[in-house]
């Protein structure tokens, strides 16, 4: 379940992520609240994941999946720029997203 809790927290973190851009530095009410509100959802799903998973591997992950979704919402939904050398950057954090996945925790190596 912990994984569960892992992504869940990822994904909401790229929505409040989004939020903040469009709350344009917290003067708009509603994408305010809205990153207000996923975040401390976010934070607590992984406090959550953490009662399990190691704190490097939870909070790599977790930081993981925010920086993914944040690139692909910005080229998908804010037209920000491809090059190859971001589109490298976001394949060598994906990368370590599995890595991190697959390697055993020292507790269990």
């Amino acid at each position: 379940m912990a994984w569960v809790y892992l992504v869940l927290a990822g994904l909401l973190e790229v929505v409040w992520a989004y939020s903040m851009k469009q709350s344009a530095g917290f003067t708009r009410l509603v994408p305010s609240l809205i990153t207000l509100g996923t975040m401390g959802v976010s934070f607590a799903l992984l406090s959550l994941a953490m009662k399990t998973l190691p704190l490097g591997t939870a909070y790599t992950v977790w930081t993981g999946i925010g920086a993914m979704g944040a690139f692909v919402v910005g080229v998908i939904w804010l037209n920000e720029g491809v090059h190859p050398m971001r589109v490298a950057a976001a394949g060598l954090i994906l990368t370590g997203l599995v890595l991190m996945r697959l390697a055993p925790t020292a507790s269990s190596a």
